[in-house]
């Protein structure tokens, strides 16, 4: 059984950093996408980072570029998100999610074009304060 397990999150005061992570259990990522994505309440979920666990090329939504940073830890297959300069916006639930097939674009799962069907994480929620 797949199972992704998130930690991290919390409340953190604006233009602060916080770490969210991703741990796999399950399922080996080889040619699998893994992406953290984002929902506020009355939002549509929003893809915020994905990562090709194979070739490591990642996608940034245009929101978080500059300030947010994925990467993957293999020995312990999770996927860490370093959020910096964090806004009040960024307040949402966090999720991780895997791409169950294996196109391995991380710009396609992230912008929601593929991967429809992909397992997803039960969320961590993220706070910015003004």
């Amino acid at each position: 059984q797949v199972q992704l397990v998130e930690s991290g999150g919390g409340l953190v005061q604006a233009g602060g950093s916080l770490n969210v992570s991703c741990g796999v259990v399950g399922l080996g990522l080889d040619g699998h996408v893994v992406g953290w994505f984002r929902q506020a309440p009355g939002k549509e979920r929003e893809g915020v980072s994905c990562i090709s666990w194979s070739s490591r090329s990642t996608y940034l939504g245009p929101s978080v570029r500059g300030r947010f940073t994925i990467s993957v830890d293999t020995t312990k297959t999770t996927v860490h998100l370093q959020m910096t300069s964090l806004k009040p916006e960024d307040t949402a639930m966090y999720y991780c999610a895997i791409d169950r097939g294996t196109l391995d674009r991380a710009d396609l799962f992230c912008r929601q074009l593929v991967g429809q069907d992909a397992y997803w994480g039960q969320g961590t929620q993220v706070t910015v304060s003004s």
